[in-house]
């Protein structure tokens, strides 16, 4: 292209030539030049208007989680920029490639306490993998070139340029001959397998001559596409899996090796398999204190090998035996090709018949009983009928919240593909479910996407409804497990601060006349003979669904790991602790 194009125009080139095919924003003052330009490419970048900044990230998290690939949101600058700050912040706690775009004042105002102006770049410093401020339209191209990249490459994460609105005026004839100069970006995840030194020889051998050897895989073994790798490294050498909160779905959870959920919410036989073995191979996992609980007394008796993308993460919270620098696919598959014979296969089968009999011993113990008043249901109920109706209609992905819901949706559905569950897990950020859903169900149309939330978080987005109502997606169906509390505010109070249940108690409106008033279709739920009507109804509805699951309103998640202590010593009722 040679003819001169504004600055906001060249923003819309690039963000095309990035492959980038959908955007989700609000548009305000200083970003308007890029609004302005982007009506005339309306046919080939799809724009989502959400309700809110922080919705418009969450969307473009979510899309980035279900597919892979960078979702991008927009901003203007002030306000604007900072309602963004939360979604940047779950995205860089959690890996995923986001492009955030914030409008500027104009480059002679800088540092003048303008209008709306604020130092978004310094504000996002510390929860951003880069940032730019671009006030030269020449720089444009470069910049969302290297943004991109930097998103997506090694450790995912967000990335923002800010761009003055002068800048998005100006005109410029654009040099797209751009090429990725970052010579302080260390890119050596790209460095083949056989440029590992003896890393990988050691770590073999470990895995080799362990006994009671596990697999703990994190959300990395997602971003690598290694869950095919994963099963193959996992049937060769019988060795059991272990799927952290983000891992989930990584590993098929009805095959003979999968053992579940390890952490504070972890359950019995996980954990106390992490304790006893001696070789933990962690993949893509960081060692989160929701993992480990007290770090010093994680895993004692094993030599752990880490493999991570991230060199950084390798040491940092858990001292390790073999650390490995690398990407989760390509190093399973050269551990495979080293696996070798083993001699102990028939000790490794009684490893895994021991975790087995713990499993039997504590998972049916799990107190979501009802109590003897208890007349709404229990969250169990929910889930088992949530498994059933998922068995039966077609393909479909699920978005949780943060909360109790979000621990007993990780524990109680059944995980069988990568990419099939999407929660915020190290920001932990209420309402993120039903934005991220949006995100989602714009990524693959033709599946059911499930959000499951609770009444605390559903009320902080629950706006995007419309956006879902504007945008015409059909396939998004929200249960809002509804208890009346901030639920896991309240188990604490309940277990650790003498049930004194300080800002806890939660009003809500009635969801279903809410949702009904967004154009959507709407049902409440009180017993367990309504539930699956509700679900088959749901499921029948061409259009997007909310059920309102009215269950016990004291009901606790365990088991639970009080903070501080060992993953070892759990809670399984509201008076048992399991012993170290």
């Amino acid at each position: 292209m040679s003819q001169e194009l504004t600055g906001a125009q060249i923003l819309c080139e690039a963000l095309l030539r990035e492959q980038v095919e959908i955007l989700f924003g609000i548009p305000g003052g200083a970003i308007m030049p890029f609004y302005h330009a982007l009506f005339g490419y309306r046919d080939r970048l799809r724009h989502v208007l959400c309700r809110h900044e922080q919705g418009a990230g969450h969307a473009a998290e979510g899309y980035a989680r279900a597919t892979g690939r960078v979702g991008v949101c927009v901003g203007t600058s002030g306000p604007g920029a900072t309602n963004l700050v939360t979604p940047i912040a779950d995205a860089y706690l959690d890996s995923t490639p986001l492009l955030v775009i914030t409008g500027q004042v104009s480059s002679a105002l800088l540092g003048t306490n303008a209008f709306q102006e604020i130092d978004i770049t310094g504000v996002t410093l510390p929860i951003t993998k880069h940032n730019y401020l671009v006030t030269d339209p020449k720089d444009i191209p470069s910049v969302i070139h290297e943004a991109m990249y930097l998103a997506q490459s090694g450790r995912p994460g967000p990335v923002l340029v800010d761009i003055t609105k002068d800048c998005q005026q100006a005109r410029t004839v654009p040099d797209w001959r751009v090429a990725v100069h970052l010579p302080g970006y260390d890119a050596s995840h790209m460095k083949p397998v056989q440029d590992l030194g003896g890393a990988l020889e050691d770590a073999a051998q470990l895995l080799r001559e362990a006994q009671r050897p596990l697999i703990m895989a994190g959300n990395g073994v997602m971003q690598a596409g290694a869950t095919d790798a994963l099963l193959a490294f996992a049937e060769a050498t019988q060795i059991p899996v272990v799927t952290t909160l983000h891992g989930l779905g990584a590993f098929p959870e009805d095959h003979t090796l999968a053992l579940g959920m390890p952490g504070m919410h972890g359950w019995v036989h996980v954990n106390k398999a992490l304790q006893a073995c001696d070789v933990l191979l962690t993949l893509g996992a960081r060692f989160d204190d929701r993992v480990t609980g007290k770090a010093s007394t994680f895993a004692p008796k094993a030599q752990i090998i880490h493999v991570d993308v991230d060199a950084s993460e390798i040491g940092k919270v858990i001292p390790v035996t073999v650390g490995i620098h690398g990407d989760a696919r390509t190093v399973l598959e050269a551990l495979l090709q080293q696996a070798g014979e083993t001699s102990w296969l028939e000790a490794r089968a009684l490893w895994l018949h021991q975790i087995r009999t713990m499993q039997a011993t504590y998972q049916h113990r799990q107190p979501y009983r009802h109590r003897p008043d208890a007349t709404r249901l229990m969250p169990h109920d929910v889930y088992d009928a949530l498994n059933r109706m998922f068995k039966t209609h077609g393909p479909y992905r699920v978005v949780t919240d943060v909360g109790q819901h979000q621990m007993w949706a990780a524990q109680l559905i059944d995980w069988h593909r990568p990419r099939s569950h999407i929660t915020s897990g190290g920001a932990g950020t209420m309402g993120f479910a039903l934005p991220a859903a949006l995100g989602v169900a714009l990524a693959y149309p033709d599946e059911t996407v499930w959000v499951i939330c609770g009444d605390g978080g559903f009320q902080m987005t629950n706006q995007e409804m419309m956006t879902v109502m504007q945008e015409r997606v059909r396939n998004i169906k929200v249960v809002v497990i509804n208890n009346g509390y901030l639920g896991m505010v309240r188990q604490w109070q309940e277990l650790f601060e003498q049930r004194v249940y300080s800002n806890t108690l939660l009003s809500s409106p009635d969801f279903v006349h809410l949702a009904e008033s967004y154009g959507w279709t709407a049902m409440r739920v009180d017993a367990v003979e309504g539930m699956e009507t509700a679900l088959a109804n749901a499921c029948a509805t061409d259009g997007s669904v909310l059920m309102d699951f009215r269950i016990e309103d004291e009901v606790n998640v365990f088991p639970i790991v009080p903070q501080g202590k060992s993953i070892g010593e759990m809670m399984i009722t509201e008076t048992e602790l399991l012993p170290v």
